[in-house]
């Protein structure tokens, strides 16, 4: 709504849906409160709710911000609807969810359908100047790329909320990895999005890691709580990706580049970069750095303009990466890209790889949290814990 006003056009939600009726009702509650009001008519509840959005009549763009292992299935439906997209970060949490993110957004291209992702650096001038500057050679070529998001405490875990499995991880989305693709995709994916774009939207094509479930103990879930993972882009630079969600003094959310001529740090816009033999450059009299709505602005600018704007491939390049260095973590072995690209271990239920509005809240596995040399699903047959 503020990227509408910045515009200067008028905007208006038209319909909203959430996999919970209470969610709904808090939802409902929260726009009124505000002062804008939805037509019950359109309001909707349950997993086929997302279909019924894309059946409302002039609706210009829908906002997909639902758990990323929904947002496959989500975000093709839409682009088949016809309607431009703003869809939240990661997009997938493996392969064969990656592989439908690849085709739909080759599809909104072929439509003339604008996407903007909620990689929302990409949308700060802050970013985009610093960036420019890297790329134009302010530190030579780029020798070294470090990337964290090191949280000095654990992320949230909700109780065991519903009367199915799947209603109890779906409420706990986080700690499932077929819901989350766990934090080094959920979050973390920002800081590697960044050192993709840096070196040129490329992504690397292999990489080993390592990580641990150190603090969650025996609560509910599969996923980790750290990870370490050293990837290599085609030209043999090395990016350093580290990210926790455990309690410690030490933390971070931050990319680095190590130049052959200088050093470049950003965090989170407050950036510098430190040629060898040149003055230190930060940015200033910087406008409107807020991704947040600058990522709406450029979309709802793009739709009415009609201009290029799809970032489908670059939001789901950076969220295989943090898929294929969470898997090389998970197995203790060396995980490529192509490898991982063309996997075709499904982390969730075989349903939402097709239709996920007919999913049904029933039962679904649990895997033990994963150990390497315990845990690889490249292998034939497949090693998973759980199932």
């Amino acid at each position: 709504m503020n990227a509408a006003k910045i515009v200067g056009v008028e905007a208006k939600i038209v319909v909203l849906a959430e996999a919970f009726p209470d969610r709904l009702e808090q939802c409902v509650g929260e726009w009124k409160r505000a002062g804008i009001e939805v037509a019950r008519a359109n309001c909707h509840a349950g997993l086929d709710a997302y279909r019924k959005v894309l059946e409302i009549p002039g609706v210009n763009y829908v906002i997909i911000a639902t758990p990323p292992g929904f947002k496959p299935a989500q975000f093709k439906a839409a682009v088949e609807a016809g309607k431009h997209v703003f869809t939240e970060k990661p997009v997938a949490v493996d392969g064969p969810m990656a592989r439908i993110m690849y085709a739909a957004g080759e599809l909104a291209t072929t439509k003339g359908l604008k996407v903007a992702a909620g990689t929302q650096r990409r949308h700060r001038p802050s970013y985009i100047e610093s960036v420019k500057r890297i790329q134009d050679g302010a530190i030579g070529e780029p020798v070294a790329l470090r990337a964290y998001w090191v949280n000095g405490g654990p992320i949230w875990h909700r109780s065991d909320k519903g009367t199915t499995a799947l209603e109890r991880q779906v409420n706990n989305w986080y700690h499932y990895i077929w819901l989350c693709g766990d934090h080094i995709c959920e979050q973390h994916v920002h800081n590697i999005d960044v050192c993709n774009w840096i070196m040129g939207n490329q992504h690397p094509i292999k990489c080993w890691g390592q990580g641990s479930r150190q603090q969650l103990g025996d609560k509910s879930g599969e996923i980790w709580d750290n990870f370490d993972v050293e990837f290599e882009y085609a030209n043999g630079v090395r990016m350093f990706s580290y990210c926790g969600q455990i309690k410690r003094e030490w933390s971070s959310v931050s990319e680095h580049v190590h130049g052959s001529k200088g050093v470049a740090d950003l965090r989170d816009g407050r950036n510098t970069i430190k040629p060898k033999d040149g003055a230190l450059w930060r940015p200033t009299d910087i406008q409107n750095d807020n991704g947040y709505v600058n990522e709406h602005v450029n979309l709802i600018n793009a739709i009415l303009k009609d201009t290029p704007l799809n970032e489908t491939k670059n939001v789901t390049d950076s969220t295989l990466t943090a898929i294929m260095g969470r898997e090389a973590a998970y197995s203790g072995a060396t995980v490529e890209w192509d490898t991982i690209l063309n996997s075709t271990w499904k982390y969730g239920p075989d349903q939402l790889y097709t239709d996920a509005s007919k999913m049904k809240w029933g039962e679904f596995r649990t895997l033990k949290p994963p150990m390497p040399s315990m845990h690889d699903i490249l292998k034939t047959p497949p090693m998973v814990a759980g199932i």
